[in-house]
């Protein structure tokens, strides 16, 4: 017999783009609710955009590292190979752990270090519109332009062979999918773990001009090999899955808008606040790491005791009316700015300039290059990825 699903959270549940309206009376009425998380252990789900923003800014009474130091339901692993698969994982590290880990890798990740990688981004993407134009319609997006691009870019950015792309692709899409049963999942992380540390050994014999490269020249002395590997393993996955989730979601979300499509396809002045407002309107992250009280905290009016989970619902927070004017209404010219779809407080994301960049150039080069995109399926038969950690499409047929 097939083992059914398990039933999906409160706060991965979606319609389609939107939160269900389960979220929005929770965020209306009483602002946190005792909830079931994605393990099945009880949490707070935390539900307007101050009180969320207030639980990651504070990284002494709300902890990353709480979360990851539990034994999950089903987590069979030792205390040594949680110990060792966590090191180097900045989302379940808090300072002064954190702050050492992320130090490595900030000077890499500005924005100013990061516009020296756009001339290579834009032949990225003209190449892969090259490819779809020339393999003619219909293609599926996903495969053919939303995943490929930002996969590249990391591969070639962190210095993994991109030959070996199908293998981690797959292996992370399914370690994500939260319907799968933990010991598989497990051993999908196992095996990403032994490809990086192959990887590590292979720099650290000849660190290349990628990042694993500097991280070995530049800082091999002040990280262990599981850090390495960590760090690496953390870059790698989230450098493809955000993005190019984003580019997936975003684009069916702007053909079900051609009013803001036109406006980011004509405008480029248009482009930068379109992807502000994507990526408040959509949040595929849906809540990011659980976090743990470290003591006693009072969160909208409710006492919370120490060594209890807390779970931000990032879409309702990003929708959250005392935030922003309309808040479920998609409006590309308003930017969003302060929305916390890429976290806030230390664990901001890394990442945020790289990924900022990436969706500047793809959305208008692919809707200028196909002006008659559209999608080939009915919305409703569009399958979505409703029970992964990011949210997302599984595939996108479109025609031109």
């Amino acid at each position: 017999m097939t083992q059914a699903p398990p039933a999906l959270p409160l706060h991965m549940r979606r319609d389609h783009f939107d939160p269900v309206a389960e979220l929005a009376e929770v965020r209306e009425e009483e602002g946190i609710r005792r909830v079931t998380s994605t393990f099945g252990m009880p949490a707070w789900l935390v539900a307007r955009h101050d009180d969320v923003r207030d639980v990651l800014a504070d990284a002494t009474r709300f902890s990353n590292a709480g979360m990851m130091a539990r034994s999950l339901p089903g987590d069979t692993r030792t205390e040594e190979e949680r110990r060792r698969a966590m090191a180097g994982q900045m989302l379940a590290t808090d300072p002064p752990d954190h702050t050492r880990l992320r130090r490595f890798l900030t000077p890499e990740f500005t924005v100013r270090r990061m516009k020296r990688l756009e001339p290579r981004i834009v032949e990225i993407v003209e190449e892969h519109l090259d490819a779809m134009e020339a393999a003619g319609s219909p293609a599926d997006l996903v495969p053919a332009f939303a995943l490929p691009i930002p996969s590249l870019v990391i591969c070639e950015l962190l210095g993994v062979p991109y030959s070996d792309r199908d293998e981690f692709q797959k292996r992370t899409a399914r370690q994500l999918d939260m319907s799968i049963p933990m010991d598989e999942r497990l051993a999908l992380q196992r095996e990403g773990r032994e490809y990086m540390e192959s990887l590590v050994a292979r720099a650290k014999a000849d660190p290349g001009e990628d990042m694993l490269g500097m991280l070995v020249r530049e800082h091999g002395h002040e990280m262990t090999d599981d850090e390495l590997a960590g760090i690496s393993s953390l870059l790698l996955i989230a450098g493809h899955e955000t993005t190019s989730n984003m580019l997936g979601l975003g684009t069916l979300a702007l053909l079900r808008h051609p009013d803001q499509l036109a406006l980011v396809r004509d405008d480029p002045d248009a482009v930068v606040p379109a992807v502000e407002e994507l990526m408040r309107w959509l949040s595929i992250v849906h809540t990011g790491v659980a976090r743990t009280t470290t003591q006693e905290v009072e969160l909208a009016g409710q006492t919370i005791p120490a060594g209890e989970l807390v779970l931000c619902a990032l879409p309702s927070a990003n929708r959250d009316p005392s935030f922003i004017d309309e808040p479920d209404r998609l409006d590309v010219t308003r930017g969003a700015m302060g929305h916390l779809a890429f976290g806030h407080g230390v664990h901001h994301c890394l990442g945020a300039p790289l990924a900022r960049m990436e969706m500047r150039i793809a959305f208008p080069a692919l809707l200028r290059r196909f002006p008659g995109l559209a999608s080939a399926l009915p919305f409703d038969e569009i399958p979505f990825r409703a029970f992964h950690f990011i949210y997302g499409l599984h595939s996108l047929p479109v025609t031109w």
